[in-house]
């Protein structure tokens, strides 16, 4: 049991590190266009995006699958901006709702993505493991639970923002966008891969 709480709480540390925000501009830019009524949604999109990290992960620890370090690196801001400028897009077009099923798998794809970014961290830590599947297990659920109070706090802030304070939501979507694409194009240059 300690074994599992110990990679819980690595899970819980690998999101909310603020020294390595990329998973939190993620899931702030995934949660922005969400209120409370469409919380099931987000939800099921944050647990899609940890099933396919760990399944990356997991791809890694089993030595399944290897990537380039250098374009993984590159394509998790590649993913934030991607996100934001979903959002951006679904605001100036009102007519062309994303459906659901392409935020899945979008998101699905992203998962995917940063789950291999910290994949060669986590096989270091698991060099002496005989059981993989606990840690993952463990890891998955500190994902999850950090992952659902980050965007607890988006839909908070946009409640209070929208619904408190009125500000129009395409503004507060507009807005916030904005902002996590600012933050992430330095990202973006600096990881270039050539």
């Amino acid at each position: 049991m300690e074994e599992f709480i110990f990679y819980v709480e690595l899970g819980l540390g690998h999101v909310l590190d603020i020294h390595a925000y990329d998973h939190i501009l993620f899931l702030t830019a995934l949660a922005i266009p969400f209120s409370f009524p469409l919380w099931r949604r987000i939800v099921a999109l944050v647990t899609i995006f940890t099933i396919a990290h760990c399944l990356s992960l997991t791809f890694s620890v089993y030595e399944l699958a290897t990537v380039n370090v250098n374009w993984i690196e590159f394509l998790i801001p590649i993913t934030i901006l991607v996100t934001a400028l979903f959002n951006i897009r679904e605001v100036i077009n009102k007519d062309s709702e994303l459906t659901f099923k392409l935020q899945a798998t979008s998101t699905a794809i992203f998962g995917l993505i940063h789950g291999f970014g910290f994949s060669n961290y986590f096989k270091m830590l698991m060099a002496g493991e005989v059981n993989k599947l606990n840690p993952l297990l463990g890891f998955a659920t500190g994902i999850e639970i950090s992952q659902i109070v980050i965007i607890m706090a988006i839909l908070l802030l946009a409640f209070i923002l929208v619904e408190v304070l009125s500000l129009p939501k395409r503004y507060f979507v507009l807005g916030l966008s904005m902002i996590v694409i600012l933050i992430t194009l330095p990202m973006i240059y600096n990881t270039w891969p050539l």
